[in-house]
């Protein structure tokens, strides 16, 4: 993969996550739902990172940013099951209109970083992380994430 292609990638992924700052709720449920949500960002901000080259690249921290990835994502049903919205949340009301769907997007995610963790031997396999991760994160932001 070019380097601009890379840089692209890492561009499109980090904004579908959404860094931008929002108020943190009172709600427990919402809490819960937030700090999966910045565990899955913060860590997939170390593969971004990594690709755009502003990071060394260290194949543990990728594989543990993966890891991470894939085990906070397979929570994601299980904090969204209880149908709670706060002003302070970014969930679409669709999540729960579209349960299922919703369910499957959390297990592609779940199973595109636990796959993706196993094949990153270099800074050049980071392409295809980006892609593959970062694109089943935003096929879930685009729908769910207001």
């Amino acid at each position: 993969m070019n380097v601009k292609t890379l840089l692209a990638s890492a561009a499109l992924a980090t904004a579908a996550f959404g860094f931008a700052a929002h108020a943190e709720s009172d709600n427990p449920t919402i809490q819960a739902r937030q700090q999966a949500m910045k565990t899955i960002g913060q860590n997939f901000k170390i593969v971004g990172d990594t690709a755009k080259g502003t990071m060394e690249f260290d194949a543990a921290a990728i594989q543990a940013a993966l890891t991470t990835i894939s085990e906070t994502a397979a929570t994601v049903p299980t904090l969204f099951e209880e149908e709670v919205v706060d002003a302070e949340s970014d969930a679409s009301d669709d999540i729960w209109a579209n349960w299922d769907d919703f369910v499957s997007k959390a297990e592609a995610l779940q199973a595109a970083a636990a796959d993706a963790s196993g094949m990153v031997s270099s800074a050049d396999d980071l392409g295809a992380v980006m892609g593959s991760v970062g694109g089943a994160c935003g096929a879930c932001h685009k729908p769910y994430k207001l």
